[in-house]
């Protein structure tokens, strides 16, 4: 009630309200628009064309790593060492695979975060040619848009730099993995020296399978020939008298675990159990993670828990990787282990 002998205009009451929200509206209305616009524009990504483009970008990086090996123009140095003691070598053919990798990812996606084990400044205008395979037209459904925000991309441009300095091609691979919400959903992995890309896209499809049958008494463990420290004895504690395979590359490995063409399975080992006890990159292993989780399998660290594939590039829980065997009896054989003690 007003102030006795005081009374309001209704109109200077509207006039009053009218201006004072006039006012709010001067003050706040650059924020709501500029939230307005930044939803209207909010960068989408369509999965499948992702996994085109991973395809492509794999492949495009593995004929830039068999060059520079046909050429013998390697020009390896070192540049650093693992926690073991190990050298990390650099070669011409990773840097040339990490142009073309990481730019045709970028030029294609500006705004996905894209991780690669390789650094260098220098641009390269490769872009997608927009061919989606036709594999992947006939199993994949299109249409699945996530925000660009939601996704981060590790690439190793050339997975096995020590067997490939050492002509070991085998074990080379080129690899391409895409995590959304940081779990691995996209998971490509390419053989430059046979051509062969293996690929999958969790909930959707994948080119590979599980062998029919698998050993776990005792399982055969494959592990790294150049980051081994002191696996063998950790898996002789835990299985016994099993056969252990020394191989290079992370995603080799995986590979290994899988049921591979006939024309490819000459040249691989088998293994059931791919085990790995000290740090290791995410570059490293986010795209036979991707692979492993589209087929029913598991990689977990030595303790089970899943890995973030976002943040830091160093996994520090070690890891266990499987398919078609009971992961968590694979785990509780396992004795107790640090792997930042080590």
């Amino acid at each position: 009630m007003a102030p006795m002998g005081i009374r309001l205009s209704p109109l200077g009451v509207a006039v009053f309200c009218l201006l004072g929200l006039g006012v709010i509206y001067h003050l706040y209305a650059g924020v709501i628009s500029g939230h307005l616009a930044a939803f209207r524009h909010r960068k989408k990504v369509d999965l499948r064309d992702l996994l085109a483009v991973s395809m492509e970008a794999a492949v495009l990086g593995g004929k830039e790593v068999k060059r520079v090996r046909d050429e013998n123009s390697l020009n390896e140095k070192a540049k650093g060492e693992t926690r073991e003691g190990a050298k990390e070598l650099l070669t011409t053919g990773d840097l040339q695979s990490h142009r073309k990798m990481f730019n045709l990812l970028k030029n294609t996606f500006p705004d996905i975060t894209v991780n690669s084990e390789e650094h260098d400044n220098e641009v390269d205008p490769a872009t997608w040619s927009r061919d989606i395979p036709a594999e992947i037209l006939e199993k994949i459904e299109g249409g699945r848009e996530v925000p660009a925000e939601s996704l981060t991309v590790w690439i190793d441009p050339l997975d096995a730099t020590q067997e490939y300095t050492e002509n070991l091609v085998k074990y080379v691979t080129t690899m391409v993995c895409v995590a959304l919400e940081g779990k691995p959903v996209i998971g490509v992995i390419h053989q430059p020296f046979t051509g062969f890309t293996a690929w999958a896209y969790v909930g959707q499809g994948s080119n590979m399978r599980p062998r029919s049958s698998y050993s776990v008494s005792p399982p055969k463990v494959i592990v790294s020939r150049s980051h081994s420290g002191e696996v063998k004895d950790f898996i002789h504690k835990a299985f016994g008298n099993s056969t252990i395979v020394q191989a290079g590359g992370a995603g080799y490995k995986v590979l290994s675990l899988l049921d591979m063409p006939s024309s490819e399975a000459d040249s691989m080992d088998q293994a059931d159990v791919y085990i790995h006890i000290t740090f290791i990159k995410k570059w490293d292993i986010c795209a036979g993670a991707a692979l492993l989780n589209a087929l029913g399998g598991h990689m977990t660290t030595l303790k089970g828990d899943n890995i973030d594939y976002t943040g830091t590039p160093v996994n520090k829980g070690g890891l266990v990787a499987s398919v078609g065997v009971d992961h968590k009896a694979i785990l509780a054989k396992l004795p107790n282990w640090d792997p930042e003690k080590h």
